[in-house]
């Protein structure tokens, strides 16, 4: 039985500079906990399934947050809420991929405090996971979700290993769609990553969906402008329009010149543990037009490799579905 009247003690710093935080980070190690906005990590101290001696509570750090253009293209602070992602007028006006995704994010009230670093770094939402069964993403040698009994309609069509989890995140897909890059920072300094090796499968590593160190803070987002202004769409597929998870999502980027895709970059979340890019549908539809017969093609090959589960098999004609629109019905 879980217990969710109340969450297990620990001690609540909130430091307004970040060369605090990195103190209280390497006093505490993997004791340590990094919130920002603060939804997730509450869920998880209610149910009593995380219960870290130390919370840092970044949300006071103001360098941490805010959006400014640069020469190479926009940086977003990992603290910026996605409210302020979406209705901001540069990502609005050439980036508009990122606004469309985090508004299908949970709520407004979600959105007025969620913030873009956080969405990224979400963890998995599989129940048994969150129930705070002994399965391979907790540490131990079963995967619950993969058996004939298995509640599985949300996991994996792709790259499970012993883990059929998947991303939930909205903000993710676009994210990779748009190429961006991942700045962490420690008291050892500072790394910029691309998305392949922010976001790890379990094959990498089966207890955590990023490569975040526990004595790294995810502090910015850099979206280069090689794709700004180009042709988007992101469409969720969720059991709710609101305050839901998606059983699938696709963001796309495609570079369009008269009506022919020269570029293009194709992702789905809620089918792997990492947002899927799709290259093999990337190198289909460049030099083609964005017609019909382009889009059917993209989205019968988007779903090649699959593995489907006892009960998400569905998820691969909407997956489809949701490609052959992404290429079809791009919009700059």
């Amino acid at each position: 039985m879980i217990v969710k009247d109340s969450m297990p003690n620990f001690e609540l710093y909130q430091p307004a500079q970040l060369k605090d935080a990195f103190a209280l980070l390497d006093s505490y190690g993997k004791d340590a906990w990094k919130m920002g906005g603060g939804y997730d990590s509450l869920v998880w101290f209610k149910e009593r399934i995380k219960r870290p001696k130390a919370v840092v509570d970044l949300s006071g750090i103001a360098e941490m947050k805010g959006i400014k253009e640069t020469p190479d293209g926009l940086e977003i602070g990992a603290l910026t809420t996605l409210t302020e992602v979406e209705h901001n007028p540069i990502v609005q006006a050439k980036y508009r991929l990122l606004a469309d995704a985090v508004a299908k994010v949970a709520s407004p009230q979600i959105r007025n405090v969620g913030t873009i670093g956080g969405n990224a770094s979400q963890d998995a939402r599989c129940l048994y996971y969150r129930y705070g069964l002994p399965c391979y993403r907790a540490g131990g040698n079963t995967c619950f979700a993969d058996t004939p009994e298995g509640i599985n309609r949300e996991h994996a069509l792709f790259d499970s290993d012993r883990c059929v989890a998947v991303s939930p995140s909205d903000g993710a897909a676009a994210l990779v769609a748009l190429d961006a890059k991942f700045v962490l920072q420690s008291s050892g300094g500072q790394r910029v990553i691309g998305a392949d090796e922010f976001f790890i499968g379990p094959k990498i590593d089966i207890t955590h969906l990023t490569s975040t160190k526990p004595e790294e803070i995810l502090t910015a987002i850099r979206i280069p402008k090689t794709w700004a202004g180009s042709y988007f769409y992101f469409e969720k597929v969720a059991d709710r329009n609101t305050w839901d998870f998606p059983l699938v999502n696709v963001a796309a980027a495609l570079s369009v010149q008269n009506g022919v895709i020269k570029d293009a970059r194709i992702v789905c979340g809620g089918v792997s543990a990492v947002p899927h890019r799709l290259n093999a549908v990337e190198e289909i539809v460049k030099g083609k037009p964005m017609d019909e017969a382009n889009a059917k093609l993209a989205g019968q090959s988007a779903t090649r490799g699959a593995r489907p589960l006892n009960y998400n098999g569905f998820k691969i004609p909407l997956m489809a579905n949701l490609v052959t629109r992404a290429v079809r019905d791009a919009k700059a």
